[in-house]
């Protein structure tokens, strides 16, 4: 499914629109417009002393693309692949990355004032990755910047972000 095919309404001024994803019981979102498609999840093919949570790489219409699982990335307890198991691929910095996630949920709209600042607590993610905290309607999202996250010197797939 590619993303930028979705419906043309137009977003409602002042409101950015997410991507959400889930890992175990959370509920993440990302910044649409950095979701090139969503893919249902092949094996790639996995590059030796790599970390363990690159999973390898796949040749998408002639372009290599790094696959990182986000389940393994984020210390998550169960890691399983299944049906619901979808990349979503990314086209950050003029870079293509895949992330690994158990499931999408759907695109959300959310306004500005209903995104809080994320507390500073020790997490298996870098708070400075934490774009803040959205809540629509009894939904709490973790909004992370996706740039920066897979700009991490752990990561090391796309070029520091300014």
């Amino acid at each position: 499914m590619n993303v930028n095919e979705k419906n043309n309404a137009a977003v409602s001024p002042g409101f950015r629109e997410y991507l959400t994803f889930r890992l175990e019981n959370e509920e993440y979102g990302i910044d649409i417009l950095k979701v090139q498609e969503i893919r249902g999840y092949e094996s790639p093919t996995r590059i030796a002393h790599s970390p363990e949570f690159i999973k390898g790489v796949v040749n998408l219409r002639g372009t290599i693309v790094p696959i990182v699982d986000m389940r393994i990335r984020f210390n998550c307890k169960l890691v399983k692949y299944d049906d619901f198991t979808v990349v979503i691929i990314l086209n950050l910095c003029n870079r293509i990355v895949g992330i690994v996630v158990d499931s999408v949920s759907d695109v959300m709209e959310i306004a500005p004032d209903n995104i809080q600042s994320a507390p500073d607590i020790e997490s298996a993610i870098d708070s400075a990755c934490i774009f803040g905290l959205g809540s629509v309607n009894d939904r709490m999202l973790i909004l992370l910047d996706i740039e920066k996250l897979m700009s991490n010197v752990d990561m090391g797939l796309v070029a520091a972000v300014d």
